[in-house]
């Protein structure tokens, strides 16, 4: 064993204060600067370099930057090794317990190696818990936080889809996406550009830069105009850009050419559809302070391409919009055209009317039986149409369907395969069919149409087809069995018009079905998507309650551990607001420990740990708790107690199992331990109060004996003593002559003669006033002022005396 000379050990005040601050450091830099702070009491240690890395993680983070290429590999061999130590040349090597964490130390020698590895081992290993704890937390808040990024991502696109799904105009939505994104990100300089490939042209749809305020405007830009710029680049090479103006430089194949004012930091990523670039985001910085990572422009990306989607959605319902509006004006100017050429008729109003009661019919929140009932009964009121039926095209041109068929007055639904009927003759031309019995057989003649196909023949049939622009998707046929009614080229003439509105109203009807059954497949997969993420959140849920376990219990004997015990105890404390209820905390060390340590080795130890832990938990009952506090120091929790003796039963329940011997290390042990006890009640207002009185009833318990409980009360509340306030008094009092002597003469018995005298020590405490020495005598010989004090007496002894009348004086000191 190394005996470390005075120069090399820690001073107790400067052990205490450098505990203070360890207890005190939360994040794993903090705890790596209170390590190094220590080094610098080391006699002969030039430099210090604290490295540590995540479990999952190979990158090494360190107090002072990242080290030379050499030193990491000397790390990474000292990992893999079994030795807690190692040494090369002039740096000494320490591996913390930490598994991932090595102290690197520059001595002058290697003679003061083992000395500052001596000195520092127990401060290292208290050092790497503090490290281990926190690199755990970190490890959870990184966690938590990615979870919340998650959500945040999760209702932005909740978000962009309700906008597409809105009746907000273009500009509003993008407004709102922009918003969207600013809440992922800094976006204060936001454009969303589209590229049209077909016209090999630019859209800037919206522009926001705080810089450069007027933007580049909504027309088309051409391609060729904006070569070798970032959009260009983002379009024609669809990767994406990220950085300041040298670092893109380095990431494009080309020239680059600069528009607007230069940013401190660019992003931008292009929207892609199928593989193909159809526009690109972009946002940029010019504050210094603020850059982009490489966890943005993922997020960027991925929202993009639901940006794209959602821009797809709205511009394509404001396509079918504008359709819709310019096929109503074709057919206002036609309505116009025809009121002029009918202006004698009386139906001219009642036209109007029709049509524009069979529009509203396209957007009628209706069944599509009651649709097309509506339609015969507009029908109905321009021309007879007691026969009248409308026949579709089906999706694959093979099949004519009749969705609304009334014959005679009587209902029917029909489907058939395209035959060569009345009704396909139409279907084929594309034009209006005004015909009787002669023109059928003439048709039928010519080998237009089949009389097979063609049931019971009308007196006069009137057949328009439906038509969508170019597309000819059915026809409605009107048709006569009587004299009375027969249809000539007004009539034709006004259900031609009115068959405009009707395959308009179908066509809008369809794609509205065919919109919702889009809009319904959206919402199942953002409904199946919803339940992936809230499985994933259970999921990481999970893992945070299993990290929390991990944080809260200890790794050797699976107790509770200090922090799991205080915030229970605070816990605890809050009830006993309520009058009359009580708890205990028991304090216990195990007596001799590092005797066994010492003879078994630490796994001996750890063995002796665990089987003390073990029979802790049988002398306790639910909801009572158990905890390793550190060492061999435990603590055992009541929460409820009637009397202060249900806990000293406890006690001696403690002693009495833990007296029984034990099998450790294939010995033999009789072991004991020394037990605090502290009652808690309301006048307790921290967990560190009651911890505090029970550690001093342990102290107690061990100065008389150990193998014993001691309970706090009054007594010892009175005698505790604050350690470190006393010490500081005490270099105080060295510094301002506050001790002074005391003479008590020394006599002859037989005459009463004085001899000499005794100089006693005496503290003249400047507020306590004159103290004696079993007042502070402890507390000075712990801190090592024990020895200074000793030299101050004799000094100020021997200068009293030497003024004294005697001429041979005699003096001794006590």
């Amino acid at each position: 064993m190394i005996h470390l000379p005075a120069s090399m050990r820690l001073p107790d005040s400067t052990r205490l204060e450098w505990m203070t601050r360890l207890h005190e450091a939360t994040t794993p830099a903090q705890i790596a600067a209170a390590v190094i702070e220590l080094t610098r009491t080391q006699t002969g240690c030039q430099r210090a370099v604290l490295l540590w890395s995540a479990p999952d993680s190979e990158h090494f983070e360190s107090t002072a930057g990242v080290p030379a290429v050499g030193d990491l590999q000397y790390v990474r061999a000292l990992l893999a090794s079994n030795k807690p130590s190692a040494s090369a040349g002039p740096v000494l090597a320490l591996r913390l317990r930490q598994e991932r964490s090595v102290l690197l130390l520059w001595l002058d020698n290697d003679c003061a190696q083992s000395l500052v590895a001596e000195g520092m081992a127990p401060c290292l290993d208290l050092a790497a818990r503090h490290l281990r704890r926190a690199l755990k937390l970190d490890q959870l808040y990184k966690s938590h936080k990615q979870l919340q990024r998650s959500e945040a991502l999760q209702r932005a696109l909740f978000a962009i889809s309700d906008l597409a799904g809105s009746d907000h105009d273009m500009p509003d939505m993008l407004r709102g996406i922009h918003a969207i994104v600013s809440t992922l990100m800094y976006a204060e300089n936001f454009f969303i550009v589209r590229y049209a490939a077909e016209r090999e042209a630019l859209c800037f749809l919206y522009y926001a830069d705080v810089e450069d305020t007027e933007g580049p405007g909504v027309d088309d830009i051409p391609m060729r105009s904006r070569e070798h710029t970032l959009t260009w680049y983002l379009i024609v090479e669809g990767n994406a850009l990220m950085g300041s103006t040298e670092e893109l430089q380095q990431q494009i194949r080309g020239p680059l050419v600069m528009i607007g004012p230069d940013s401190v930091d660019w992003l931008g990523v292009p929207m892609l559809r199928d593989g193909s670039v159809r526009g690109a985001l972009v946002v940029q910085s010019y504050k210094e302070g603020v850059r982009f990572t490489n966890e943005d422009r993922a997020l960027l990306e991925f929202v993009g391409n639901h940006i794209l989607t959602a821009l797809e959605r709205k511009q394509g319902k404001e396509e079918l919009e504008q359709r819709v509006h310019l096929r109503t004006l074709e057919l206002a100017a036609a309505n116009r055209g025809l009121q002029q050429e009918v202006l004698e008729r009386q139906r001219s109003e009642q036209l109007q009317a029709a049509l524009f009661h069979i529009a509203q019919l396209a957007t009628a929140d209706i069944a599509e039986g009651e649709f097309y009932e509506r339609v015969h009964a507009v029908v109905g009121e321009l021309l007879p149409a007691e026969n009248f039926f409308i026949a579709l095209l089906s999706a694959d041109q093979r099949n004519i369907e009749f969705p609304y068929f009334v014959d005679a007055g009587e209902r029917r639904m029909i489907l058939r395969e395209l035959g060569r009927g009345v009704s396909e003759y139409v279907l084929r031309s594309g034009r209006p069919l005004l015909i009787g019995p002669a023109e059928i057989e003439d048709l039928a003649r010519r080998g237009e149409i089949d009389l097979q196909s063609i049931g019971r023949a009308a007196l006069c049939w009137l057949g328009v087809p439906l038509r969508v622009g170019e597309q000819v998707i059915g026809l409605v046929v009107v048709q006569s069995y009587i004299d009375s009614v027969v249809y000539d080229a007004p009539d034709q003439e006004l259900l031609s018009f009115a068959a405009l509105q009707i395959a308009n109203s179908i066509h809008r009807r369809r794609s509205a079905v065919s919109l919702q059954r889009a809009y319904a497949e959206l919402e199942q997969r953002v409904e199946e998507r919803t339940r992936e993420l809230r499985e994933q959140i259970r999921q990481r849920e999970r893992v945070q309650n299993q990290l929390k376990h991990q944080i809260m219990h200890d790794a050797l004997t699976g107790l509770a551990n200090r922090a799991y015990l205080r915030d229970r105890l605070e816990r605890v404390l809050k009830l006993l607001r309520e009058p009359g209820r009580r708890c205990a905390l028991l304090y216990l060390d195990i007596d001799r420990f590092k005797v066994v340590n010492d003879s078994l080795g630490h796994p001996g130890g750890d063995e002796l740990l665990r089987e003390v832990a073990r029979r802790l938990l049988d002398c306790v009952r639910h909801p009572d708790m158990v905890a390793r506090l550190s060492g061999d120091e435990f603590a055992i929790l009541l929460e409820d107690v009637q009397t202060p003796e249900t806990a000293q039963v406890v006690a001696q329940r403690v002693l009495d199992t833990l007296a029984l011997p034990m099998l450790v290390a294939g010995r033999e042990l009789c072991t004991s331990v020394s037990i605090g006890i502290a009652i808690g009640d309301s006048s307790y207002a921290t967990a560190d109060e009651i911890v505090r009185d029970a550690d001093l009833a342990l102290y107690r318990a061990k100065e008389l004996g150990r193998k014993r409980f001691e309970l706090f009360d009054e007594a010892l509340a009175r005698n505790a003593v604050d350690v470190l306030t006393m010490e500081g008094e005490l270099r105080h009092a060295l510094e301002y002559d506050e001790f002074e002597p005391y003479f008590q003469p020394m006599c002859r018995l037989d005459n009463g003669f004085i001899v000499g005298y005794e100089a006693l020590l005496r503290w003249n405490h400047p507020l306590d006033g004159i103290i004696g020495p079993g007042g502070f005598l402890k507390v000075a010989q712990d801190g090592g002022h024990i020895e200074a004090i000793d030299w101050r007496l004799f000094e100020i002894g021997c200068d009293a005396i030497s003024r004294l009348s005697d001429p041979d004086p005699f003096l001794t000191i006590n």
